[in-house]
């Protein structure tokens, strides 16, 4: 029995449908079938490869080690099932680079406004008085042009939801969006889990989009992420849940902890969308981006 055949045997016999294991362990069902068919083309290398069987054996309630041996004994070996099936397998792979490559461009050069367009862009700098690791990011400072008279309030959104390339609905852990905007601390929203920090070259960036009710003024963010993460993300303001009507204006990179955003012009829009660029890498060696908290400043 191959290694795909004993994940699928396992979760029959748990009583679990794909998508329920998928919820569980939080990764996509396109890899969690394509592994069961013993197509590791979609983990995006052997190191993501073993950190899937070893997450999905435990869901399904396998013993993940004997499993874990015989892919390395495969992977290492170049023969087998493991490399057999990326030859026959490869030139699909090719097929949907090449389309992701073109409806970036596409992205780039006509589909969506360039950066350029879009509010001037904050960019965070690292505060030296807290450890790297755990350092809040406050990008420069705003000009005054008569809108600091005016002081700022907390704002609280009606609503957050999952939001991917594609709209709102369309992205990671829906059903834990909620939980970035609900005050407690202990409660965040994740990513799913991907093979690399750019989403295992599947999509262009995934988020939250929060929908503030009405059209509100928007002069700065308080993003909560992991602590000992470094994530790259954009705050997008605009009218229409769309990733197109959505301007960028601010962004971090390579952030931790508590990041405090101030615009250098304030957005005006109903939706504010966390529109993450690229993912840390977690302790189990695969990529994900959390979402603890999440606090906004402005005028509604």
């Amino acid at each position: 029995m191959s290694i795909g055949e004993a994940l699928a045997d396992a979760r029959l016999h748990a009583g679990l449908t794909v998508a329920q294991v998928s919820d569980q362990v939080r990764i996509r069902e396109m890899i969690i079938t394509g592994i069961e068919d013993d197509d590791y083309s979609v983990c995006g290398g052997d190191l993501y490869a073993r950190g899937y069987i070893r997450m999905i054996a435990r869901a399904v309630q396998a013993d993940p080690e004997p499993l874990i041996r015989e892919y390395t004994a495969i992977a290492d070996g170049k023969s087998g099932p493991v490399a057999g099936r990326k030859r026959r397998r490869i030139h699909w792979v090719t097929l949907l680079v090449l389309v992701w490559l073109g409806v970036a461009a596409y992205d780039l050069h006509g589909g969506l406004p360039r950066v350029a367009s879009a509010a001037p862009l904050a960019r965070a700098q690292p505060v030296t008085h807290r450890p790297a690791a755990h350092a809040t990011y406050v990008p420069s400072a705003p000009k005054r042009s008569g809108v600091g008279a005016v002081p700022a309030r907390t704002l609280t959104p009606v609503s957050a939801a999952a939001f991917g390339p594609s709209g709102p609905g369309q992205g990671d852990a829906p059903r834990l969006a909620p939980l970035a905007i609900d005050g407690n601390p202990a409660t965040a929203w994740h990513t799913d889990w991907y093979a690399s920090a750019n989403f295992g070259d599947l999509y262009a960036g995934t988020g939250l989009l929060l929908d503030m009710g009405h059209t509100a003024t928007i002069t700065a963010a308080r993003i909560t992420l992991g602590p000992d993460q470094a994530a790259s993300f954009q705050l997008r303001v605009g009218d229409a849940p769309l990733l197109a009507a959505l301007a960028s204006a601010a962004q971090a990179a390579d952030t931790s902890g508590v990041v405090d955003l101030r615009l250098t012009r304030p957005a005006h829009g109903r939706y504010v969308l966390i529109w993450f660029t690229r993912l840390p890498r977690d302790p189990a060696g695969t990529f994900q981006a959390s979402v603890y908290d999440i606090r906004l400043e402005g005028q509604p």
